[in-house]
């Protein structure tokens, strides 16, 4: 159809599901359909009795363009729009590609490992772990390769579920310089170590359980541990592949040591956190707590994210009673 009345181009407009469906053809065609649409549509066209109309549509005219502008990735299954970057993480880039999706994207083609194990790790949890615990990380969606054009690299790149309302970590502790109320605390620690115990148990050692890659969400208490880069299998000899050097300080001497990672590396880990996380507000008996899940030597550290969870909250109740919900803000 050519549009040539502004009815003819708000009828197209309506019935566009993408920017395929209004702009077919290549890039000229495109191009003459868009600017053809855009006269028609603009709201200095138009009576004034229609100008709200075609404000709202010229809007909706321009997105459509802009998508269809946009760069793309596709797959055997789909057509990935990649919009702006969300983060900009150590190893990768999230793109945001609509739907709820998030396209991770190493800078380097060297980390083309780290991504697939990610992507393993992420399989195997779907696979073997309890799903009533599925909440805790993110869904990947698919796994695959991308050649950039010419004789560019080849990327792996994994198309993640996006997860909407949650802060790291790293934006709490920012939040609460003075430190984080313990009892604030208590629900996040319980919640970690909840997802460690059920990766553990679906045989995935973290790896990198770190302030920016531990989120929150603040209104639902809800926590789920992002960037599974550096797992490992649980029970295996393996190290940890690499890790964030900004953090080095945190990472026990297994992971600096290149000895094989286990169930009491994450615990170490989550603990730096927690203790980053409280700061001075920390009562004493939950510094002496933190300090059993930091001692050196990884065999005295706990091995059991569930027994060690038991164990806070009889410290969590001796401490301040029965739990309670706590509405928190990030303020």
């Amino acid at each position: 159809m050519n549009p040539v009345t502004l009815d003819d181009a708000l009828a197209l407009l309506e019935a566009a599901a993408t920017p395929g469906d209004l702009f077919p053809g290549g890039g000229a065609t495109a191009a003459r359909r868009y600017h053809r649409l855009a006269r028609l549509l603009h709201p200095d066209a138009v009576p004034d009795h229609r100008k709200d109309e075609a404000q709202a549509a010229f809007r909706a005219l321009t997105t459509l363009w802009e998508r269809r502008k946009a760069p793309t990735l596709t797959t055997s299954t789909r057509t990935y729009t990649l919009g702006p970057v969300h983060v900009g993480g150590d190893l990768a880039v999230l793109r945001e590609a609509g739907d709820g999706i998030l396209l991770k994207i190493p800078r380097q083609s060297r980390d083309n490992d780290l991504m697939e194990r990610e992507a393993r790790a992420l399989t195997r949890l779907d696979r073997r772990g309890d799903p009533r615990h599925r909440a805790y990380a993110p869904r990947l969606l698919e796994a695959f390769r991308h050649r950039e054009s010419g004789a560019g690299a080849e990327r792996r790149v994994n198309a993640l579920e996006r997860l909407r309302g949650f802060r790291t970590l790293t934006e709490v502790r920012s939040a609460h310089p003075e430190g984080l109320d313990p009892r604030d605390a208590a629900w996040m620690w319980r919640r970690l170590l909840v997802a460690l115990g059920w990766a553990h148990r679906a045989g995935v050692v973290h790896g990198a359980v770190l302030p920016d890659h531990v989120l929150v969400h603040p209104h639902h208490h809800g926590l789920a541990l992002v960037d599974w880069c550096y797992s490992v299998e649980a029970g295996g000899e393996q190290t940890i592949p690499a890790l964030v050097e900004r953090y080095r300080d945190w990472y026990p001497h297994e992971v600096t040591g290149r000895r094989p990672a286990t169930a009491a590396t994450d615990i170490h880990l989550a603990s730096k956190c927690l203790e980053h996380l409280m700061g001075p507000l920390a009562p004493r008996p939950l510094r002496s707590f933190l300090r059993g899940c930091t001692l050196p030597a990884q065999a005295r550290r706990p091995q059991d994210a569930w027994k060690l969870l038991a164990e806070l909250d009889d410290l969590l109740e001796r401490l301040y009673g029965p739990r309670t919900f706590r509405p928190f803000t990030t303020r």
